[in-house]
Order: C-alpha cells, then structure tokens, then sequence
C-alpha cells in the first residue's frame, strides 16, 4: 500500500523560501509520475509541477522559476523548493503520485484522473 506523507509547510514572509517534503513508502515503480498539487480555499486543486521517471517535468506558469522539484531515489522521497514566495502561493500543498508512465503536463491538469495515491496535505502560508 503506498503511502505518501508530506511536511515543510508553514508560515513564511513574503518573498521567503520554504522546502516541502514528500516522504513515499510502499512505492517500487520503476515507471511512475508523482506530482505537488495545491489547493485554496474556495478553489480547484491545481498542478504545480509533475515529474517523470525519466526526469520530465510540468511546472505551472505560476510557479516557473521560482519553484523546483527534485526527488531523493534513496530515501524516497519528493522535494519542492520554493523561493520568492508571494500570496497567491498560500494553500494546502499535496503529493501525489501514480505507478504508471504520465502525460506531465496533462497530469498536471487532471490531477484526479492521473494520480490514485495522494498524501495529506501541508499548509503553506505566506503574508504579506
């Protein structure tokens, strides 16, 4: 059974950095997309960037530049740097994940048609 467990959220300054965390057990896929997501109050969960097995990755417009993705193969695990946050980025941020080849940046889109597997949240807070 996988389990994807984030942490690193909290309350930053604008313009601050945070790093999010995605610890995943139970996932043995050699083929797979595994994806952060976020959600606000009275949105849509959105995609903020997916990554693939073979290092492809889908970053929202949002979020380029400023917002990176790297994973740790060895202790399993999913990063999300983020720098330069701002408001808009203040949300519930979600892993995800899917033991099958991905579309990104369709994925992105369709985050509950790609991703089975989805952690449970940390809040990202950022004031202004």
């Amino acid at each position: 059974q996988v389990q994807l467990v984030e942490s690193g959220g909290g309350s930053v300054q604008a313009g601050g950095s945070l790093r999010l965390s995605c610890a995943a057990s139970g996932f043995t896929y050699s083929t797979y997309c595994m994806g952060w997501f976020r959600q606000a109050p009275g949105k849509e969960r959105e995609g903020v960037v997916v990554i693939r097995s073979d290092g492809s990755t889908a970053y929202a417009d949002s979020v380029k530049g400023r917002f990176t993705i790297s994973q740790d193969n060895a202790k399993n695990t999913l990063y999300l740097r983020m720098n330069s946050l701002n408001s808009e980025d203040t949300a519930m941020y979600y892993c995800a994940a899917t033991g099958t080849f991905c579309a990104v940046s369709l994925c992105s889109r369709l985050p509950r048609v790609c991703f089975a597997d989805w952690g449970q949240g940390t809040q990202v807070t950022v004031s202004s």
